[in-house]
């Protein structure tokens, strides 16, 4: 069944890389044309009626309708978008020139302005088939053609030393705990929120690392399929011109195979300098990836040291608790020995006393 009617004629004509937005996801882009295809404007001077049409053989990939409350966004330099809600989906063109699509865009402005002209000239007369489409908000997506680069985090190390002199009223040993002691908290603090970022390093670099490989093993896929459809076509021109009796509609398909042809070769030239971009990308999250394995095992190294000096810690305040204890003994002792002292020395004062008065008497 034709998609055309016998009133319609092509009005503009131009070559692009087809694609639908996934039913499900609505978000991920559906190749609809193995290669680029032609997708044109018709009018129906009958019903007044401009369409979107765009075949790959003998199967219709877009046949649109344009109503005056739609809209063709550009998404990237070489790709656009517009919504359909009467075939339910939402189209996506990439074309192999800026150029190509402002051409486009520029018709789609064009005739979407013509058709809400004639909306209001012909709205009493016009059936279900000339409403106009209630369309549904669509946001931009990402194009296909062109791949998200993940961003890249930084990570950055910095290791504190602390010095300070002990006091010269305490013994060393007890001197150097309380130095562990009074810096240990401040390093503690320090190694938290040196590993919270880690952390959260880690998790930024491995979703950005799944990412990428996601985007290299897609790349790789279209690429194969590009440099399959590209020896074919090459197949295809050599048969061509083997051919003795050439008729117009040959030369005219070997143009057209020929332009395909550039067109692959100009997208596997993009794809391979986005590949290597890529493996740069990919190469850079190792190096950052093994950075974070060395901070993580200066931060265990670290918390093990802080361990031993807890416990180095703990030990000491022991012994200072169980020497403070024998001072104060020592201290009561003393006390009770100059007591003592301080009595004997009375008693033996008031002894000589009473001598210096007994032998005063006797003389």
């Amino acid at each position: 069944m034709s998609t055309t009617t016998m009133g319609e004629q092509p009005i503009y004509s131009t070559r692009a890389h087809v694609f639908q937005i996934d039913p499900n996801t609505k978000k991920n882009w559906l190749p609809t044309s193995k290669h680029a295809v032609t997708v044109s404007y018709f009018y129906d001077s009958t019903r007044n009626v401009y369409r979107i049409i765009s075949l790959d053989g003998t199967k219709a990939i877009i046949n649109s309708t344009i109503s005056p409350n739609m809209t063709f966004t550009k998404t990237s330099q070489k790709f656009g978008q517009w919504a359909d809600s009467r075939a339910n989906t939402v189209y996506g063109l990439g074309f192999s020139t800026e150029h190509h699509l402002a051409k486009f865009a520029e018709k789609f402005a064009e005739y979407k302005e013509a058709a809400r002209l004639a909306k209001e000239k012909s709205q009493d007369k016009m059936d279900m088939a000339t409403s106009p489409s209630q369309e549904s908000p669509v946001g931009e997506l990402a194009s296909p053609l062109t791949p998200v680069t993940p961003p890249m985090e930084s990570i950055n190390g910095t290791d504190e030393i602390c010095d300070t002199t002990p006091n010269s009223d305490t013994s060393p040993g007890a001197a150097q705990n309380a130095l562990a002691f009074a810096h240990s908290p401040a390093m503690t603090k320090h190694w938290e929120a040196e590993l919270e970022a880690l952390k959260g390093n880690n998790a930024k670099l491995t979703a950005a690392l799944l990412e990428s490989t996601a985007n290299v093993k897609q790349w790789k896929q279209q690429l194969a399929a590009y440099q399959e459809e590209a020896e074919r076509l090459h197949k295809r021109v050599t048969e061509l011109e083997c051919q003795s009796n050439q008729t117009p509609v040959i030369k005219s398909q070997k143009t057209e195979l020929n332009q395909t042809i550039e067109e692959l070769e100009n997208t596997l030239r993009d794809k391979e300098e986005e590949m290597e971009k890529l493996k740069e990308e990919l190469e850079n999250m190792n190096d950052l990836m093994e950075q974070k394995d060395t901070l993580t095992q200066k931060l265990e190294e670290t918390e093990l040291r802080g361990r031993v000096l807890e416990e180095q810690l703990a030990g000491a305040e022991q012994r200072l608790e169980e020497n403070q204890e024998e001072q104060e003994n020592f201290r009561k002792s003393l006390r009770t020995l100059l007591e003592l002292l301080d009595g004997k020395i009375f008693e033996l004062t008031e002894l000589r006393d009473t001598l210096a008065r007994l032998i005063e008497e006797a003389s």
